[in-house]
């Protein structure tokens, strides 16, 4: 069987030699397992959580151009950066890298509040 593939623009060529039967084997073994991963708790869980995560990277953007805004204003007026906003936006700038690892399924440790502290420091892996 020849399947073709759109790939930006572009085609790839897939000669699968599979008889019917090994194809209609395979898509019984792929709707099982499409089955198994629908109905599993921890997926629909998993989806909720990334829901509030996503919302909690909402607010933290919000946090951090507040941030942003109070150092280059602290800034402006002392000629110094404030020592305490440094190190909380880089809790936060670590905190949205933990952000991201989860949604984009790098990770599987949830970010605070859930099972992770707040990061007191640059990302560690």
């Amino acid at each position: 069987m020849l399947r073709c593939y759109s790939v930006y623009g572009g085609y790839i060529v897939n000669d699968d030699a599979s008889t019917p039967e090994q194809s209609s084997a395979e898509q019984g073994a792929e709707s099982g397992q499409l089955e198994h991963n629908v109905k599993s708790r921890s997926t629909w869980l998993r989806l909720f959580f990334m829901i509030v995560v996503a919302f909690l990277y909402g607010i933290s953007r919000v946090v951090i151009g507040a941030v942003v805004l109070v150092q280059f204003f602290w800034v402006l007026f002392t000629g110094n950066t404030n020592a305490h906003l440094e190190n909380f936006g880089q809790s936060l700038a670590t905190y949205t890298y933990q952000i991201i690892r989860y949604l984009t399924f790098v990770s599987e440790e949830r970010p605070f509040p859930f099972d992770a502290d707040w990061p007191a420091g640059p990302p560690v892996d």
